[in-house]
């Protein structure tokens, strides 16, 4: 285990009394143990789901008009991107449906693409650098009001993922930013346009190569690109076997299972996928051609007929007729709805949903009640309000554990944190030992940052076939930088960015009121007798009698909640 640094104790002022200084750094030095004990217990113990204080009797949205305040920092934190006592006491004022109606109904706010423009990072030198990237990501998931639409981007782009670390070329950054303007567009809307808008995005073509994309041509050899045509079916859309309705593999006769395309799916495809490029005949001083969907290049697309799963597409098709007649054939295809439903459940609520609520989420998504196919506001409501997700059972295979980025985001959220200048310089957080292991658009590869299939090599999770996604990024090196970059930040803020905690400075007087705060705000009040006791008396021992003792007893109270195994386990 890597040593983890002790808080901070340095004056918040010269008039701050240095013999408490040294006390509380006596104290802080004492809890600086805590958080490895925490580390220790969340690396070895902490997949076996916690030991949460909460009941697990929360009623469905049908039973209960009005949430409790557990219950709503709870559905906050799989709904939204974590909750403050504002957000809280509007959801109890309101309900679920309420404030999922209002939320879905809210417009989109000003785009990432036009921000970037308006600080300046459209100027030529910029054109090949991601300058500016970073900030308009976290600017939006730390500050804007549409939180249910925010967290469904994030987690549509651990699906349909587009990636900083293998996108190349001119004004990649703006792609980037119409690509994550596109998923918004599109959260609420259906699959299809979903689909169609990743397929003809610039920075999907630029990410999997569709964009330059040409027929074959015999006398060089050239063969159409095959990496996108892949990895819409792989990835994007049915998976790589059969699935039953509730997301189970089919089987063959003896046991096998039954393979979803063959490659000559993949190669018909990819001939499908020829003659798209950028909308623009060079590459110009201004990225604006980067808003707009690939055009298609006649000239460029392989003539004849192709045959994609089992469905011919004439030779009379042009190429945007071929392509859309082959993104049907996806989007209707049976597997798509368990086979995005369950990542949506693990993104959102569950890492190892069971096939009953995974066939709940599938049949919305088959038919929304209305006739129509792929709502995908009939199936976030259908993943956000099912009896698994409102009232989980107690077992060791229910929750998830929270995503670095959805931690960092949540305790921004929580206390505040504003960027006086509004550039949002968090930067780059992908760093392992020093940051949190994980930064939004940074994944090493199509793959995302873990398998959705990943399966922890745990005594208890391992054979029982439990899969965990987020323990693929889980070991000593991230649990204790995650340790060390909270303590940083929840100390000093980060960069420009300061939180607020003068809300909090009157609870500092009295240790349980403070531990219960984030018990509840940060952790759904979920944390063990044991869990607060431990914190308690850790914070008795910090003098509280000046300011600064105030504060670092504030300080310390959010880092030992945010380092708690119950909390990091989200159940």
């Amino acid at each position: 285990m890597m040593e983890l640094q002790t808080l901070s104790t340095a004056p918040a002022s010269p008039e701050a009394n240095v013999s408490d200084a040294k006390s509380e750094s006596h104290a802080l030095t004492n809890l600086a143990s805590v958080d490895a004990l925490a580390a220790v217990s969340l690396a070895l113990a902490g997949c076996s789901g916690g030991s949460g204080g909460g009941s697990g009797n929360e009623d469905t949205p049908d039973d209960l008009a009005l949430p409790t305040q557990a219950q709503s920092a709870r559905f906050l934190s799989q709904a939204g991107l974590g909750a403050n006592s504002a957000a809280v006491a509007a959801l109890n004022g309101t309900g679920y449906a309420s404030w999922f109606d209002t939320q879905t109904a809210m417009p989109v706010t000003d785009s990432r693409f036009d921000w970037l423009l308006a600080k300046g990072y459209g100027k030529a030198a910029d054109r090949t650098n991601f300058v500016g990237a970073d900030n308009m990501i976290w600017r939006k998931l730390i500050a804007s009001p549409d939180v249910l639409r925010q967290r469904v981007v994030l987690a549509l782009s651990e699906i349909f993922v587009v990636s900083m670390e293998g996108l190349t070329g001119a004004w990649a950054k703006f792609a980037l930013a119409a690509y994550l303007d596109m998923l918004e567009t599109h959260a609420f809307g259906t699959f299809r346009q979903l689909l169609q808008g990743v397929t003809l995005s610039c920075a999907m073509g630029m990410y999997l190569n569709m964009r330059g994309n040409r027929k074959g041509d015999a006398k060089t050899g050239r063969q159409p690109d095959e990496n996108y045509a892949r990895e819409v079916m792989q990835l994007f859309t049915i998976g790589l076997v059969e699935l039953n309705p509730d997301g189970s593999p089919r089987l063959n006769g003896d046991g096998s299972p039954v393979y979803t395309y063959s490659l000559a799916d993949v190669t018909a495809l990819a001939q499908v996928f020829t003659g798209w490029d950028f909308d623009t005949d060079d590459i110009p001083a201004s990225p604006e051609f980067m808003r707009r969907p690939m055009l298609h290049i006649a000239a460029r697309f392989a003539e004849g007929e192709k045959r994609v799963l089992d469905t011919p597409i004439p030779s009379s098709a042009d190429g945007p007729a071929a392509m859309n007649i082959a993104l049907d054939v996806l989007a209707s295809h049976p597997n798509v709805g368990p086979f995005i439903g369950r990542q949506l459940i693990q993104r959102l609520v569950s890492s190892n949903p069971n096939a009953a609520y995974v066939g709940r989420v599938a049949a919305v998504f088959d038919n929304d009640g209305a006739g129509v196919r792929g709502n995908m506001k009939a199936v976030l409501r259908a993943v956000l309000f099912d009896a698994e997700a409102m009232t989980p059972p107690a077992t060791p295979t229910n929750g998830k554990l929270r995503e670095p980025i959805l931690r960092f985001v949540q305790w921004a959220r929580a206390f505040n944190l504003v960027s006086p200048t509004d550039l949002w310089n968090v930067g780059n957080t992908s760093n392992a030992a020093t940051r949190l292991g994980q930064s939004p658009l940074h994944s090493p590869s199509v793959f995302n940052f873990f398998r959705p299939g990943y399966v922890p090599s745990d005594p208890l999770l391992g054979p029982a076939g439990v899969t965990a996604p987020e323990f693929q990024i889980c070991h000593e090196t991230t649990v204790a930088g995650y340790l060390n970059f909270m303590q940083a930040v929840i100390q000093n803020g980060i960069g420009e960015l300061k939180p607020d905690y003068s809300a909090e400075l009157p609870l500092a007087a009295d240790p349980v009121a403070l531990v219960n705060r984030y018990a509840l705000l940060l952790a759904s009040d979920r944390l063990s007798t044991a869990t607060r006791t431990l914190i308690v008396d850790a914070l008795t021992s910090i003098d509280a009698g000046t300011e600064i003792g105030q504060l670092n007893r504030v300080r310390a109270a959010i880092m030992l909640v945010m380092a708690a195994p119950e909390y990091l386990i989200q159940v």
